[in-house]
Formats: structure tokens, C-alpha cells, sequence
């Protein structure tokens, strides 16, 4: 049996009696009285926070529940503290949210942002990318050409680094820094625009993006490891040091290779991303951006299984129950970081 369907399906069985009916039965109402438990720490949304206090008070109140699940017709996410004390994670959804094409260009005009930012040291790195990145990637691509999606995405990363080291401490509320360390404080990015022809996704990270094409994972992104080949060898080439402690690590403290802010790690470390452009198939059923708390434990087949799985459901807002499905997997698999999980419904069939 695959692990969707332990996860999603429900299996029938035949009728028992005594004590094995007994010891089922017992089961029944553990497994519903540790749901019960489970739903109490969720905090269900029907749209993503707005911008200003409202949002600031939002967040504060999704950090102290221990999570969130945000349901839309095309999209979803969930994203859990998990076994960490602080969510330093943080998600932004943002449907057409660059000025619209020309008319005689319909097939820009539909520009959908998701973004998965996962922060170390302190959440307002992370806060900071989702407040701001897709703002700065709008202003990028204003016109942009298939051919420019690199150099847009790069220099969008670039802004969005500099912005934050400039800024010092951050406006988050949820920020704790000390202000001697706030150069200490960074996040990884992975970025997905979705169009109706293509998806671009720019990377920086371990976060990761995965594309669901007719029942097999895609990866559109690759994790910048310190001991990736390629990775070990820039760090090396520009003076650093990988040294393994409790894995690989960037002068034995940052087990990515790649992030936006860690001033105090640079030059080994860089928010440079890396830009893949996928052109899109009528096979194509989802899209999953999720940090590492998700796929340290959990594979790109598995997730997949899982998001196709309660996609055969039927119901509307699958999206979000694939998301929510997903960090509950990684939560039983024993992920020690905070989880957070958004799949994008990518059927063509499916209207808006």
C-alpha cells in the first residue's frame, strides 16, 4: 500500500467481533481524540493576511496557535511551528500580482506569486521576503521577456538581500534579535511565477519546488547543500571553509550554502538563485513549494502521491487539504523544523 493511500484512502474491511472488534473499536477513539487535539492547534483562514497591523496581528496570533491552513479554489497551504519553539517559516500567496500584459499578450496576463521563505536565527528575515518579494519581482518583470527571466529573478533576490542587510533589525513583530546579531539572521527563498504557459522558479536554498506531471515528481529546484559539488567548490574558491558538524556546514555554522541575509557569512554565502523555466503540459496536476521541514523526512515521490491522492477526492479545495496532509506526514516522520507547505492546482480543466 503507498503512502498516499495510508494517508488519504480509506480501506474497507470485514465485520469482527470480541476481542478484536474490542481493540479496534479502542483504536477508533484514540485516533479521533488525537484529531480532536490536533485541530485544536489550527487555526483556519479563508485568505491569506492582509498587508499593515492586520497582518503583523495575524502572524502573532498564527505563531501562538502553532499553525495555519489557508484553503483557495486554485491554491493552498498549511504551515505548522512543528517541534520548533519559534516559527521562523513564512508564506506569501499573491494572485495577479504583476501589472497585467498587453491585450494582445493574454497568455502573461495571468501572473500568480508563491513564495516559501524559511528563516534561521530569527523570523524577520523571512517576514521581510514575504512582505516585499513579490513587489520587488513585479517591479523586475514589468515587460519582461521569456529570455529575461533570469536576469529578472536574480536581480529581484539581489534587491530583496541588500534591502535586508541595509535595514539591520527588522519591523517584524515576532523579531527577538539582538541588535548586535541581526546580521546573523537570514532565510532561504524559493519563489514560483505561474503563468498559463510556463512556471519560473527561482531558488535560493533548501526549500525546494516540486511539479506533479502525470504522476511523477518534476523537481524544478535543486538544495544548496555546503557539500553539494558545485557549492563546495565556490565556497572553497572565495576562502571559505565546509566543515561537517552534525552535517555539512559553511564555516561550520550554516547548513545551506545559498540565502538571503547572513551578512556575516559572506562572500560563502550568496542570495544568487538559481532560475529554471518550465514550460507547462496539459499533464500537469500540482505544484509544491515546502521548506525543508517537509522534505528532509518526506520524499518528492511521496508528496506527490499524497497531493494526487487527495486530489482524486474530488472535493474543491483539495489544494489545501494536500498541504495540511503534508505537514501532518512530516509531523509523523518525526521532522524537527517548522513545516510549511503550498500546492497550486495546475489543471487546465479547472476554471477559475
Amino acid at each position: 500500500m503507498s503512502m498516499a493511500q495510508v494517508c488519504c484512502d480509506s480501506a474497507t474491511s470485514a465485520v469482527v467481533v470480541g476481542a478484536e472488534a474490542e481493540a479496534r473499536a479502542r483504536a477508533r477513539a484514540g485516533r479521533r481524540r488525537r484529531a480532536g487535539d490536533a485541530a485544536a492547534r489550527w487555526k483556519i483562514a479563508a485568505k491569506a493576511p492582509q498587508d499593515g497591523e492586520e497582518a503583523a496581528e495575524a502572524t502573532r496570533k498564527r505563531r501562538a496557535a502553532g499553525g495555519e491552513v489557508v484553503a483557495a479554489k486554485r491554491h493552498g497551504f498549511a504551515s505548522v511551528t512543528g517541534r520548533r519553539r519559534e516559527m521562523e517559516d513564512a508564506v506569501s500567496v499573491r494572485q495577479a500580482f504583476a501589472a497585467p500584459a498587453p491585450a494582445d499578450e493574454p497568455a502573461k496576463a495571468a501572473r500568480d506569486f508563491y513564495g516559501v521563505f524559511d528563516g534561521h536565527g530569527c523570523s524577520h528575515v523571512a517576514d521581510a521576503c514575504r512582505d516585499r518579494m513579490h513587489e520587488l519581482v513585479a517591479e523586475e518583470l514589468a515587460g519582461a521577456e521569456p529570455e529575461s527571466w533570469t536576469g529578472a529573478m536574480e536581480r529581484s533576490f539581489a534587491r530583496m538581500d541588500a534591502e535586508v542587510t541595509a535595514s539591520g533589525r527588522g519591523d517584524s513583530a515576532s523579531c527577538r534579535c539582538e541588535s548586535h546579531k541581526c546580521d546573523h539572521v537570514g532565510s532561504t527563498a524559493v519563489v514560483a511565477i505561474v503563468e498559463e504557459e510556463r512556471v519560473v522558479v527561482a531558488n535560493c536554498g533548501d526549500s525546494r519546488a516540486v511539479l506533479c506531471r502525470d504522476g511523477k515528481p518534476v523537481p524544478l529546484s535543486s538544495d544548496h547543500k555546503p557539500d553539494r559539488p558545485d557549492e563546495l567548490e565556490r565556497i572553497e574558491a572565495a576562502g571559505g571553509r565546509v566543515i561537517f558538524w552534525e552535517g555539512a556546514r559553511v564555516l561550520g555554522v550554516l547548513a545551506m550554502s545559498r540565502a538571503i541575509g547572513d551578512g556575516y557569512l559572506k562572500p560563502f554565502v550568496t542570495a544568487m538563485p538559481e532560475v529554471t523555466v518550465t514550460e507547462r503540459a496539459e499533464e500537469d496536476e500540482c505544484l509544491i513549494l515546502a521548506s525543508d521541514g517537509l522534505w528532509d523526512v518526506v520524499t518528492n515521490e511521496t508528496a506527490c502521491e499524497v497531493a494526487r491522492a487527495c486530489l482524486r477526492r474530488g472535493r474543491e479545495r483539495w489544494c489545501a487539504e494536500a498541504a495540511a496532509m503534508l505537514t501532518k506526514l512530516a509531523l509523523t516522520k518525526s521532522s524537527t523544523d517548522n513545516i510549511s507547505v503550498v500546492v497550486v492546482d495546475l489543471r487546465r480543466r479547472n476554471q477559475l
